[in-house]
Formats: structure tokens, C-alpha cells, sequence
């Protein structure tokens, strides 16, 4: 398909009530969208990082009774999966698009790196002002990257055994980035761009 962007439509689609009809939505309107994006930005990431990526779509296979709150692509070294490993995200939730670097609970080392932007406090400071981190994949709430939670979510990504450290950027429904397609992807590319010195950390 052509990747005209993202719309409200998509938003509106986390909303719709009950798994088999939310999932219908998913797998209709935004895994196509999703294919589209994650192919190109996994060439992006490829030629980038000079390592073959791969692109993972989440199928939200163990649902069988509550609807995904959100859904995403993930970009991985790893052909097999991507859970364990740093990698990238893009997904939605109800009310924001995210663009993650992501560190979720089966990474299996995530005190090596959690204590890595711990003490290189540089790679976290040289990010942007609007982008954000999140403590947990599957919660909606955020936190701007400079406003002091950063070194408290760092602690229980370290500590915690869920703990996760997504890093990036949110864009809410309106965002005038999400569209048209073109758009979008100058935008993520340059999200991206402001990542790989993490990911290159992390994987030290």
C-alpha cells in the first residue's frame, strides 16, 4: 500500500469496544499502515546501524479476552524476536502515537544498561527537550525526558524485575507529522537518528 500517514480513524480504532472487533480494526487499518512504515524505516535503521534489521509486527496472540490498549511495530536486530533485545518501536495508543527506543521487561540485561545511562548521563542530556521516556510499555502515561523522572525510571528498570525504559518521542492525534506519509517518515527518521547513539550504547 501507499502510506498516506496516520488519522484520527486510527486513534479511534483503539477505542472500539470488545478484542475480536478492536482487532478486526487493527488488523484492517493499521498493521497495512504499519508494514508500510516499518519497512521503510527498517531499511533506514539497516543502512544506518550497518547491521540487518528486521520488522516484527505485534499480533497480541495471548489476548483472549480484553482488546490491546495499544499496538505497535518493532525493529530488532534479532529476525526470531524482539523482546529481549533493544529495539524500536512505533505504535498507538487511544491518544498518542509513539516513536520508542525500547527496553521492556525480558531484556536480559538491563542492569548493564540501565547503570550505562546511569553514569554516561550525556547520551540522555543531548536529547531533545520534547522527547519523552515511559517506566511501562503498556501504561499510557509519560514523562517529558528533562523534567526529573529520568533517573528514578532508570533505578527501576535497573532494579524492578518489570521494569521497562522506553525513550522517544509522543505525538497526539492532531499532530500535523502524522500525515501526509512522506511526512511522517522524514519524522521518525530524524527521532531515529536522535536513538542510535542508545542503542549503540546499550549494545556495548
Amino acid at each position: 500500500m501507499t502510506f498516506k500517514g496516520f488519522s484520527k480513524k486510527d486513534f479511534k480504532t483503539m477505542q472500539i469496544p470488545g478484542l475480536d472487533a478492536r482487532m478486526a480494526g487493527i488488523q484492517s487499518d493499521i498493521q497495512p499502515k504499519f508494514k508500510a512504515v516499518g519497512e521503510e524505516l527498517t531499511t533506514y535503521l539497516s543502512a544506518k546501524l550497518g547491521d540487518e534489521m528486521f520488522l516484527h509486527i505485534a499480533r497480541h496472540q495471548r489476548r483472549s479476552v480484553n482488546p490491546p490498549e495499544s499496538t505497535w511495530l518493532a525493529i530488532c536486530h534479532d529476525k526470531r524476536g524482539y523482546k529481549k533485545h533493544p529495539h524500536f518501536q512505533v505504535g498507538l495508543f487511544d491518544n498518542y502515537l509513539f516513536i520508542w527506543l525500547a527496553f521492556i521487561y525480558e531484556n536480559e540485561e538491563s542492569a548493564k544498561i540501565a547503570n550505562r545511562f546511569l553514569k554516561e548521563k550525556k547520551l540522555l542530556a543531548d536529547l531533545p527537550d520534547n522527547f519523552a521516556i515511559s517506566p511501562d510499555h503498556t501504561e499510557e502515561k509519560t514523562y517529558p525526558v528533562h523534567d526529573g523522572q529520568l533517573e528514578a525510571t532508570l533505578n527501576r528498570f535497573r532494579d524492578v524485575k518489570k521494569g521497562e525504559f522506553l525513550v522517544g518521542k509522543i505525538y497526539l492525534p492532531d499532530d500535523n507529522h502524522l500525515s501526509p506519509g512522506k511526512d511522517f517518515i522524514n519524522e521518525a527518521e530524524m527521532v531515529l537518528d536522535e536513538l542510535i547513539p542508545l542503542y549503540k550504547a546499550a549494545l556495548q
